[in-house]
Parts: structure tokens; sequence; C-alpha cells
């Protein structure tokens, strides 16, 4: 009978975290908190993993390019294959690698693209794309892809370009600069003008990417 007048007390005063609870139901109450504390601790790990973690399906962004002959290239249609992107020019003393590039092309068909970019940005290329093609075509007989003429090291450079150039660091400083890109469209590695495209440097590149993922 005391016993309840002591509640009837507590619960008058407030003091309701006094009064005596059964073991079984503190065991509860225990585990209950537990539970809750190890929910809670695998909610901030999994929403921490997830924010370091990349979203799915990124990767390099991908680039549209119109070509001499009419059309498009956009270079996620080559996934899977590395990309040698080479500015050009049609009046350079480095024009007769046109040959090598061809060479290489040939070399890798079907396997890897070799992606030639016309560009006046040191004033060493013909005055219209029909002027390009037309040069091309009767002193190197290019079948590989050539984009029409664009921006690359200056003024309104091509998306592609400024991507190098911001994300890498990688402006051509001349004409025939090279860059590679990988199967994933990220960038591996460039070389200047005086590098030749079938050199062991860029077909050792080429090589180790069509190994890689």
């Amino acid at each position: 009978m005391w016993q309840k007048n002591a509640c009837r007390a507590m619960i008058a005063t407030g003091k309701t975290d006094l009064i005596h609870r059964p073991a079984a139901y503190t065991r509860q109450s225990k585990g209950s908190q537990m539970a809750k504390k190890i929910s809670h601790g695998a909610l901030v790990i999994s929403v921490v993993f997830m924010a370091g973690a990349a979203p799915a399906g990124s990767g390099a962004p991908d680039f549209t390019f119109q070509s001499i002959d009419g059309g498009s290239y956009n270079t996620a249609d080559w996934r899977g294959k590395p990309i040698l992107v080479v500015n050009t020019a049609s009046q350079c003393g480095y024009t007769p690698q046109y040959a090598a590039l061809q060479a290489l092309s040939d070399q890798y068909a079907g396997r890897a693209i070799v992606l030639t970019v016309p560009s006046d940005d040191f004033n060493q290329e013909l005055a219209s794309n029909a002027e390009v093609k037309e040069f091309c075509e009767l002193n190197y007989a290019l079948t590989l892809p050539m984009t029409t003429i664009e921006h690359v090291a200056s003024g309104d450079v091509h998306p592609l370009f400024g991507w190098l150039r911001d994300a890498h660091s990688v402006v051509p400083d001349w004409n025939f600069n090279k860059v590679l890109l990988g199967k994933d469209g990220q960038f591996i590695a460039s070389w200047g003008s005086g590098t030749v495209p079938t050199s062991a440097k860029i077909t050792n590149a080429i090589d180790q990417a069509l190994l890689g993922g």
C-alpha cells in the first residue's frame, strides 16, 4: 500500500524517473536504445561512403566535332578505343606528318582512332575547309577522320581543347601537337610537334591504353 502511495506522490511531484521499473523493462529499454545507436551509426557510415564515391557512370565528358566531310563526330561513339587527337595545319614544316598519321590510323584500324583537327591558330592553315580537304586528299590521300577548322590554343577554343587546358594544363604550343585519350575518354599523355606519330613513344602508349580497362 505504501508503494502505491509513494508512486502517487512521485507522479504528483513529477519525479517519475525515480519510480522503480521491472528488470525486464530496463533490459528491453537499454536494448532498444543500443539498437537505435547501431542503426544511426550505420546510417552515418552509409552517408559518408556515398558522399565520397564517384557518381555512377561518371567519367570524361563527351565532345562533338563537325566533320570536314559533312556530318559530325562524337567522342562518345569511340568509347572503348584510345583516341589520338592531333591539331594540324597544311602549311607547316611538320605537315608531312600527315603520312605518318595515316599510317598510324591504318595500323590501329578498328582498335584506336586518329583524329586530326585543322587549325589556323599558328597562321599556317589554308583559308577554308574545302581547301584543307582538297589539299589533304591530293597530297596524302587521307581517310582518317578530320574535323573542320577549329581554334585549339587561342580564341574561342573547341570544348575538348578547353577541357584539356582547364583540367590537364595541356595547350598546343604549335601545330601537330598530339594528345592521347584512353578507352574511357580520360587524358593519358601528350607529345609535341617533334614526336613522330609512329614513334615508339606513341605506339607504346596506345598499346598500353588498349590493355587498360
